[in-house]
């Protein structure tokens, strides 16, 4: 098999993404970035207008532009190598299931699903018809998150004994120059079991603790409130949790943080030493040695991941950030699909697929048994995920 650089590009269709939407144009970018793709076909949006917009702009033709996106898996199954799947999280199980059931490879936009019941359905679904299935998760695409993955999994940092993870924004409580509140989206103002903050935002930091420490979550007890401009939703969460292997953690994520745009930060200890990734500074990791040592690397620094020549698509000092991560796990997923088309079969340290999901849902689902019970409450594990 050829390797990824030098292969002819995949050809992708999208569902979703138009140039309204909150990620369609990031994927795009993306997905284009490294040459391993290329934009075939797509229905982009519901609306007319838009989803022409967004063919003119990604350069599809108006004889593969659809209406309708059962029409265009029908029509393109067999033309494509996979689909992206960039609607809204309701609409995901239904076009999941349809995509497999065609054997029409998915990349799927977090979170897979909005319940665990269905993540379940699409995973004996996968596994009955062995198809392709690959989650986005891009944080886990900076290069100095990958450094520090290299660096737990060498030993660096010893025996991993806690972390905290926090992810906290202000969308739900910050007004806009002329005092406007924020419209978001109707979709993530209706509350399900798990709301709907746990499916934008605790999603990221389960995937990057599992693919960071690679434990499983055993135990939590959470609280949430709502405090911003929608008292009908959940838009601040703390929990702390129990991982295998005696390592205990604290998760908080918010909608409702003021000074905080995207405040997603990891903070790692081990016996050994710790780590601190900010992602409003992605290109630093700051890390802190039990003899009292403290060190910021960077891709210019000391390095032996952040610096492979497929992550610095121009030199340390002009930072990589959230389009060239994105661009990274795409890279990533075409050389798992090269794989799955060569073989029937793959395997990645960096992309994952349903089995992730499902152990989010069963965390999640835990979280909110405890807010309930007001006791910590076991997380499910009715599924193995791949370490």
């Amino acid at each position: 098999m050829l390797p990824a650089a030098i292969s002819t590009p995949l050809k992708l269709g999208f569902i979703g993404g138009s140039l309204n939407s909150a990620v369609g144009y990031a994927h795009f970018v993306s997905s284009t970035m490294d040459n391993h793709w290329t934009i075939e076909a797509g229905c982009f949006s519901a609306n007319t207008q838009r989803n022409w917009e967004a063919a003119l702009k990604y350069g599809v033709a108006s004889d593969r532009l659809y209406d309708k996106w059962r029409e265009m898996i029908s029509n393109e199954k067999g033309r494509l190598d996979a689909v992206v799947i960039l609607t809204p999280t309701p609409l995901h199980f239904e076009i999941v299931k349809a995509c497999l059931e065609e054997n029409v490879a998915v990349i799927c936009e977090k979170s897979l699903t909005i319940t665990s019941g269905e993540a379940e359905e699409i995973l004996e679904l996968r596994n009955r018809k062995n198809r392709f299935i690959a989650m986005i998760y891009n944080y886990s695409g900076y290069p100095m998150v990958r450094e520090l993955h290299d660096l737990i999994r060498k030993g660096t940092l010893g025996r991993i004994l806690h972390f905290q993870a926090e992810m906290a924004q202000e969308g739900y409580i910050r007004v806009d120059s002329k005092g406007n509140k924020p419209a978001p989206q109707s979709w993530r103002l209706t509350d399900g079991h798990v709301p709907v903050i746990y499916l934008d935002l605790a999603v990221h930091l389960h995937q990057l603790i599992h693919y960071l420490i690679r434990q499983r979550p055993l135990e939590v007890i959470s609280d949430q409130k709502s405090y911003g401009w929608f008292p009908e939703v959940v838009d601040n969460v703390n929990s702390l949790c129990r991982y295998s292997e005696g390592v205990q953690g604290q998760m908080w994520f918010s909608k409702s943080a003021l000074g905080h745009r995207n405040g997603l930060r990891l903070r790692i200890y081990g016996s050994e030493a710790s780590a601190e990734w900010y992602q409003a500074c992605p290109e630093e990791l700051v890390l802190s040695f039990a003899d009292g040592r403290r060190e910021i690397r960077d891709r210019a620094s000391s390095v032996e991941v952040a610096n492979l020549r497929r992550y610095n698509r121009f030199k340390a000092g002009h930072p990589a950030g959230f389009i060239e991560a994105l661009a990274n796990l795409y890279t990533d997923i075409a050389d798992c699909l090269r794989q799955y088309k060569a073989t029937s079969e793959w395997k990645s340290d960096e992309v994952f697929s349903v089995e992730l999901a499902i152990e989010g849902h069963q965390l999640f689902d835990a979280m909110i048994e405890s807010i309930d019970q007001k006791t910590w409450q076991a997380v499910g594990s009715r599924v193995n995920v791949p370490v």
